[in-house]
């Protein structure tokens, strides 16, 4: 059998601790996905939050420059249906041509 050779000490440099490397990234990368998960669960809050945001719209740049992309896009002709989900529900706005002409907020339906 071969002898372990000691790890060689360099004049005025601490002593080597053991590999704990893998350990902190490990724990570093739970504590990250831990965050994102938070914040992907907050999303864009509830159906008030939306509808007060967007209140004053009348365009459909501005709607989409303080509410993001919707998560739903539906088109009949010059007609779009925008739909944003909240944590209470979902917030809808019509809008034709670039004017945003309407807005709706339902709740979420529950099985009787």
């Amino acid at each position: 059998m071969m002898a372990r050779s000691e790890p060689q000490v360099v004049a005025g440099a601490p002593a080597r601790r053991p590999a704990r490397r893998g350990k902190r990234m490990t724990t570093r990368v739970l504590v990250c996905a831990v965050a994102i998960l938070g914040l992907v669960a907050c999303g864009r809050g509830t159906k008030e939050d939306i509808v007060s945001k967007a209140r004053d719209i009348s365009k459909r740049a501005e709607l989409e420059r303080v509410l993001g992309q919707p998560d739903e896009i539906t088109k009949l002709g010059p007609v779009e249906t925008w739909r944003y989900k909240a944590s209470n529900g979902e917030v809808i706005f019509l809008i034709v041509g670039d004017d945003v002409t309407l807005q709706a907020a339902g709740g979420r339906d529950k099985a009787k």
